[in-house]
């Protein structure tokens, strides 16, 4: 027995029922097993090493080239994997699965985060960054000579269900969609704070008094709550109270945060910039550096995939460089 297959081993034993379990993985295209790793493990291997998960690091969380210590899409994934797994070995659920799907849930994001989500959204009519996500994983990456990462099922799905409409199959995914919303919140209530945009003294009542003033004791309060409301459950829920006070949290954020009329002029230069090289692309597809050159034709969806994995840094360097005269004074 090789290791891989003791910790499967170990996976039937220790895990909960409930508990997706790595011998049961299954992938469009069947690979030789690893003698050391198992599915979920090589899942979120690929995953790190994927040229899409490296640009999440310049690519924006809430505030745009804000300085050294604000949070960006990188950042807020690894957090998102830290709480998530934090839930799953409380409740007896696969960390790996749990890791995986945190590591790829966002690699679909566009430059500026939300703001090139919408402008994208806004010139194609329909743009939604976890869909952008699953396709980056499927289609736009490479694992050695074939396309796509080749990536199980269940990591695929919870990747697509983090957000929207789509609730993942396993309770590993389902960790995800609600750990992804507690790390976001948390930390850009953290960034807001070292922004100076608000107080803790501002916070909802309701909030204060339910999870305390700092981000530890919110994440704390959230987590501490799903793991008695989820476990040896088949499903990941939160007790009405505390859904009901994470929510009022939100609408205090998109309030005071998310549509601040202070972020708003930063926010329509980005969706300015996206918009432009989108058209820019649509009528010059051979300036795509990596497109196949000479190419006969270039599809919408070829722009989108384009525009879309850009990182904030270069979508603006490729703004100056089509759209600012280079004058010498």
């Amino acid at each position: 027995m090789n290791i891989r297959e003791q910790i499967e081993e170990r996976e039937a034993l220790l895990l909960s029922p409930y508990a997706a379990k790595s011998r049961d993985a299954i992938r469009d295209v069947e690979e030789a097993p690893d003698p050391l790793r198992t599915a979920f493990q090589r899942d979120r291997d690929r995953i790190i090493h994927s040229k899409c998960f490296r640009r999440l690091k310049h690519k924006t969380q809430v505030y745009i080239a804000p300085g050294d210590h604000y949070r960006t899409r990188m950042t807020h994934t690894l957090e998102v994997g830290q709480i998530g797994r934090t839930v799953a070995r409380a409740l007896r659920l696969n960390e790996d699965l749990v890791e995986a799907i945190a590591m790829g849930h966002d690699v679909g994001h566009t430059p500026f985060g939300h703001v090139g989500e919408y402008a994208l959204r806004d010139m194609v009519g329909h743009f939604n960054h976890n869909e952008q996500s699953l396709r980056m994983v499927e289609v736009l990456e490479k694992h050695g000579d074939h396309q796509g990462l080749n990536l199980t099922t269940a990591v695929r799905d919870g990747i697509l269900g983090h957000t929207g409409a789509h609730i993942p199959v396993t309770l590993e995914g389902q960790i995800i969609r609600i750990v992804d919303r507690i790390a976001y919140l948390c930390h850009d209530f953290d960034d807001a704070q070292r922004a100076g945009m608000l107080t803790a003294e501002e916070l909802p009542f309701e909030v204060r008094e339910h999870f305390g003033m700092t981000p530890s004791s919110m994440i704390t309060a959230m987590v501490e709550d799903m793991v008695r409301e989820s476990l040896d459950r088949p499903a990941i829920s939160m007790s009405a109270d505390v859904e009901m006070t994470m929510n009022l949290f939100r609408q205090f954020m998109f309030k005071n945060v998310y549509l601040a009329p202070a972020l708003i002029p930063d926010r329509k230069k980005a969706s300015h910039v996206v918009k432009n090289l989108f058209t820019h692309f649509m009528e010059h597809p051979d300036d795509m550096e990596g497109c196949e050159s000479g190419k006969e034709f270039y599809s919408t969806l070829d722009v989108v995939d384009y525009v879309a994995g850009l990182t904030d840094q270069y979508a603006i360097k490729l703004f100056k460089q089509y759209y600012i005269p280079n004058i010498t004074l």
